[in-house]
């Protein structure tokens, strides 16, 4: 331990260390899955943050840490983004300063038992502080919270259906500070211990007391994934390639046809003669399709991507213009300022424009879909507000063709598991060149998944469900309960600080007139 305290006195030896270790919960993310790792990713991070010789060390400490934890989460955007990214990741990783000094406050030296009780709440919900934070769109989003990485485990989806993905964060991170206490502070193990208890209580009782989806009545929705179509007149050849394979669904009775992002590369209004071979293959196939246009507009100035449902009488005039647009990839925030992120990668060469509300459409025989585009799966309240508004069916038309050798596809495939459990509501995932996936009211997978080396059109068996989870009815309190929390104990913390400084102040020495020594002078 001396010797490493020893490399660790270097603050770049120390700075690196806090990046690789904050680096370390993107392993329990897709591709890699290693969903448990995260129940003790963070406590190296804690442990350096905790020792940190001073409190503005422990800062740093935080703040590399973070550099660490964006830069490999996003890590597919180098190809793209450049050195660009690399400065994102510091701009981000920043908002984990404070939280590497509040472990030290809390955890630092040798913590009473009321210092490591009051870390296992307090912590944590720094944490959700920072998530709700870097949850702006403009900061990009919410991709990568840590309770993410539990999209696979039933219990997990479960108190994603109570509290949204918030809830299984806050006790992830409540689980690796009592790890760290375990392994770091031997006298405090008893609260340690009773962190433990109290996170398998609470996942216990959303076990057994949250609501389970009330399931019945199933519907067939049909996914097309063409691929990838590149080169010259490649949206013509994707289009061609998507009707070949919707052709393939007739009279397999399907209820809605969904097509993914970008989809179509023309406004239908310009080209009606694509508009009329939707309007065909509605006919062919009985169902309802669900394209995306990613053009510039024929009604309106400006590039939009838009989800336009069509019938066998062409388009029905049910369309929904993308809200939350990803910063570089299809906007440029300060495009005066940051403009210069176009010559050093792939950024927009012109902002899309953005849609002012959320739609809810009906796709026939009674079904209602609400659909969001992309990056908008990563949103919670998007998908709360469609289910609040009576979605029947979450839908997401994404691409992702862009990173297709990445971490990307799966990392964002799995969102959808989460959206569907918080919401209780199935949610479909549906992609130009996978990962395209389909999930149920409760997060768990349904039919086959369609990888980034799949082309087909596949028909799932969707169960759809009523009611409404605690997630939909209450809306993020975890997030307003941890800013509670820290509100707390902040208070706490200036009113310790004053009386202790009033503690501290000497009486003055009386040495001149009056003086009780020296009486009558």
């Amino acid at each position: 331990m001396k010797t490493l305290g020893h490399w660790l006195a270097s603050p770049w030896r120390r700075s690196t260390a806090a990046a690789v270790v904050g680096a370390l919960p993107v392993l329990a993310f897709p591709a890699p899955s290693l969903w448990w790792f995260a129940y003790v990713a963070l406590v190296p991070w804690i442990l350096l943050a905790r020792t940190a010789p001073t409190g503005k060390r422990a800062a740093f400490d935080g703040w590399w840490g973070g550099f660490g934890f964006m830069l490999a989460m996003h890590h597919w955007l180098l190809p793209n983004l450049h050195v660009f990214t690399f400065v994102i990741a510091a701009l981000l990783g920043a908002l984990w300063a404070p939280w590497g000094w509040l472990v030290r406050r809390l955890l630092g030296g040798v913590p009473s038992r009321g210092r490591v009780a009051a870390a296992l709440v307090v912590v944590p919900s720094g944490w959700l502080a920072i998530e709700l934070v870097r949850s702006w769109q403009g900061l990009g989003g919410p991709w990568g919270v840590l309770g993410a990485s539990q999209w696979e485990v039933e219990a997990a989806l479960r108190l994603a259906s109570v509290g949204g993905v918030w809830l299984p964060s806050f006790l992830v991170v409540a689980l690796n500070v009592a790890v760290a206490v375990l392994v770091a502070v031997r006298r405090a193990r008893v609260p340690a211990v009773a962190g433990l208890v109290a996170t398998a209580a609470a996942t216990s009782a959303a076990w057994v007391w949250s609501p389970r989806p009330d399931t019945g009545d199933r519907v067939r929705i049909a996914l097309v994934q063409p691929g990838v179509v590149s080169g010259p007149d490649s949206a013509d050849r994707r289009f061609d390639r998507e009707e070949r394979l919707t052709r393939e669904l007739a009279g397999q009775d399907v209820g809605l046809i969904v097509w993914g992002e970008s989809s179509v590369g023309f406004d239908l209004g310009d080209r009606p003669d694509l508009a009329r071979r939707l309007a065909t293959l509605s006919r062919e196939t009985g169902a309802s399709i669900l394209v995306n246009v990613d053009a510039r507009r024929s009604d309106k100035r400006g590039i939009y991507k838009s989800s336009v449902l069509v019938g066998p009488d062409g388009p029905t005039g049910d369309r929904y213009d993308k809200m939350r647009l990803v910063p570089f990839g299809e906007y440029i925030p300060a495009r005066s300022l940051l403009g210069w992120a176009t010559s050093v990668g792939k950024a927009a060469g012109e902002d899309r424009r953005q849609g002012s509300r959320q739609v809810v459409m009906d796709a026939g025989d009674g079904l209602r879909i609400g659909p969001m585009v992309c990056f908008e799966s990563a949103f919670p309240d998007m998908s709360r507000h469609l289910a609040e508004d009576g979605a029947d069916v979450l839908l997401a038309q994404s691409s992702t063709s862009t990173f297709q050798q990445s971490w990307a596809p799966g990392q964002h495939a799995s969102l959808a598991a989460l959206r569907a459990a918080e919401t209780g509501r199935p949610m479909v995932h549906a992609t130009l060149t996978g990962v395209s996936a389909v999930y149920g009211p409760d997060g768990a997978r349904v039919g086959p998944r369609l990888g980034t080396d799949t082309v087909a059109a596949q028909v799932y068996e969707v169960p759809l469900a009523h009611g409404t989870t605690p997630y939909v009815r209450f809306g993020d309190w975890p997030l307003h309960a941890a800013l509670l929390v820290l509100g707390i104990w902040g208070v706490t913390e200036v009113v310790r600080v004053r009386r202790g400084a009033r503690g501290s102040r000497v009486p003055p020495v009386r040495t001149a007139h009056g003086s009780p020594a020296r009486p009558g002078h």
